[in-house]
C-alpha cells in the first residue's frame, strides 16, 4: 500500500512533543533552533527539532500500530542538509576554533602504547589512548594511566553494550582519569554511557569511508540524526559529543558541530597526508596512500600471534582464532596523497571558520547552539557542488568524490 501524504508534521522539543500547523512543502526543513543565551547549557537547546512527518502520519491507520512500533523517523546525514546563513557580525578571522588533535594508538602493544604516551607527555600535549573491553584491557589501562595518559577511550564498534558500560564503570572506579566511550547513535545509548561515568561520548556507527557495517550488518544511523539525538541527551548532563566518521569536506565539520557535536574525529579525510601511516604508491593517476578500516580483514588479522587483537576486539570477534571465520566490517583501500598535514589542516579550519561566519558564530559553542539547517533534495545537493563545468584545476579544499 502506498504511504499517504503526511498531514501533520510535528516539531519536537526536548522532553515534549507538540503539534505545529502543517507547513507548506517549501517550509519542510530541518530546524534546529537557537538556545536562549540566558538559559544554562542543556536547557531549551534548539527551539524546534525536526519538521518532518512521523511514521504514524505516513501510513494508513491499519498499519500505524504495527509499523509505528518498529520504525522511527527518517535519518539525515551530511549531504541531506545545509546550514542556513543568518545575520552575522563575525569575520572568519575573528572566530575561535581552538581544539586539540591527538593520535589514536589502539593497534600498538601495551609497551608501545605506553612509550607513545610518554613521548606525547614529554612534548607537553594532551594525549588519549584507546582500549577495548576484553583481553588485556585492564592491564593496558593501568599501564597507560601510569604513563600519564589524560584520557582513556573505551572504543568499541557498538558502544551501547554491557561490556562497554562495565568497562567505563571499572575505569572510573579504579583510576583518576577522564573517559571517552563509544560508539553509539541513540539517545538511550548516550544516556547509559553517561550514567556509567563517561566524560564524553563518541557518536557514529557506519558513516566512515572505509566502513561496511551498514551493509554487512544492516545496522547504523545517518550521522546528522545520530549526532543531534545524542547531543540532546548529553547537553542535559553537560557532557560533550564527538562526531566520529562521515566527514568528507570541511563543511561537514561545521554541520556536525552545528548539529550538537563539540568536536569531530577524522579518519579518511587525513589518511592521505604525509604524516599518516600507510605505504605510498605511485600510479598513472598520481600518488596514493594505503588506508584500511579497523574492521577490515587486514586489520583484524594484525598481531596474529597475540591472544586478541584491537580490531577483532572492537568488533566483538576477539575469540575467533581462525582468520577464515572472521567477518570484516570494513575495507582496505587507497586514498589520494594530499601532501603535508599543515596546509591541508589550514584548509579544513578555514572551511570551518567560513561556516561559522555564515551562521554568525564567534565560537564553536555558538556554532553548536545557533545553527539552523535546511533539508535539501537530491537536486539541491547537485546544485551545491560545481556543475555544468569540467574542473581543470582541483582546489586544495574541495575533494572530488570517486
Amino acid at each position: 500500500m502506498r504511504p499517504a501524504r503526511p498531514n501533520a508534521p510535528r516539531a519536537v522539543n526536548r522532553g515534549a512533543r507538540t503539534a505545529r500547523p502543517s507547513p507548506s512543502p517549501a517550509a519542510w526543513r530541518v530546524a534546529f533552533g537557537p538556545r536562549r543565551s540566558s538559559q544554562p547549557r542543556g536547557e531549551g537547546r534548539r527551539a524546534a527539532r525536526v519538521a518532518r512527518p512521523t511514521i504514524a502520519s505516513r501510513y494508513t491507520p491499519s498499519h500505524v500500530s504495527r509499523v509505528g512500533e518498529r520504525f522511527t523517523r527518517e535519518g539525515l546525514t551530511f549531504d541531506d542538509v545545509l546550514l542556513i546563513p543568518a545575520r552575522s557580525d563575525v569575520l572568519p578571522s575573528q572566530v575561535s576554533t581552538r581544539a586539540q588533535l591527538t593520535k589514536d594508538i589502539t593497534h600498538l602493544t601495551i609497551a608501545e602504547q605506553v612509550r607513545e604516551v610518554k613521548l606525547a607527555k614529554d612534548a607537553g600535549v594532551l594525549v588519549a589512548a584507546a582500549i577495548g573491553v576484553s583481553g588485556d584491557a585492564d592491564e593496558r589501562t593501568a599501564a597507560l594511566v601510569g604513563a600519564g595518559v589524560d584520557v582513556i577511550v573505551v572504543d568499541v564498534a557498538h558502544g551501547h553494550s554491557a561490556g562497554v558500560i562495565r568497562m567505563v564503570e571499572k575505569v572510573k572506579a579504579r583510576h583518576r582519569v577522564q573517559v571517552i566511550a563509544g560508539n553509539v547513535v541513540t539517545a538511550e545509548g548516550t544516556e547509559e554511557l553517561i550514567a556509567a561515568g563517561a566524560d564524553s561520548v563518541k557518536v557514529g556507527v557506519g558513516p566512515g569511508a572505509i566502513c561496511t557495517t551498514r551493509v554487512v550488518a544492516g545496522a547504523g544511523m545517518p550521522q546528522i540524526t545520530a549526532v543531534f539525538d545524542c547531543a540532546e541527551v548529553a547537553d542535559r548532563h553537560g557532557i560533550t559529543i564527538i562526531a566520529d566518521g562521515g566527514i568528507q569536506q570541511s563543511g561537514d565539520i561545521a554541520k556536525a558541530i552545528g548539529a550538537g557535536a563539540s568536536t569531530v574525529m577524522l579518519g579518511g579525510l587525513l589518511a592521505g597526508v604525509d604524516e599518516s601511516p600507510g605505504s605510498t604508491t605511485q600510479t598513472a593517476e598520481g600518488r596514493f596512500k594505503s588506508y584500511r578500516g579497523m574492521g577490515s580483514m587486514g586489520a583484524m588479522q594484525a598481531r596474529a600471534g597475540q591472544k586478541t587483537g584491537a580490531s577483532r576486539d572492537r568488533y566483538g570477534q576477539q575469540d575467533i582464532g581462525e582468520f577464515s571465520k572472521l567477518v570484516p566490517e570494513g575495507v582496505e583501500a587507497h586514498v589520494k596523497s594530499v601532501g603535508p598535514l599543515e596546509p591541508f589542516l589550514h584548509q579544513l579550519v578555514g572551511g570551518l571558520r567560513a561556516g561559522m561566519k555564515y551562521v554568525g558564530a564567534a565560537t564553536v559553542e555558538d556554532l553548536r547552539t545557533k545553527s539552523t539547517f535546511v533539508r535539501i533534495s537530491g537536486a539541491g545537493l547537485r546544485e551545491s557542488h560545481p556543475h555544468d563545468v569540467r574542473i581543470t584545476t582541483e582546489p586544495p579544499n574541495y575533494r572530488i568524490k570517486a
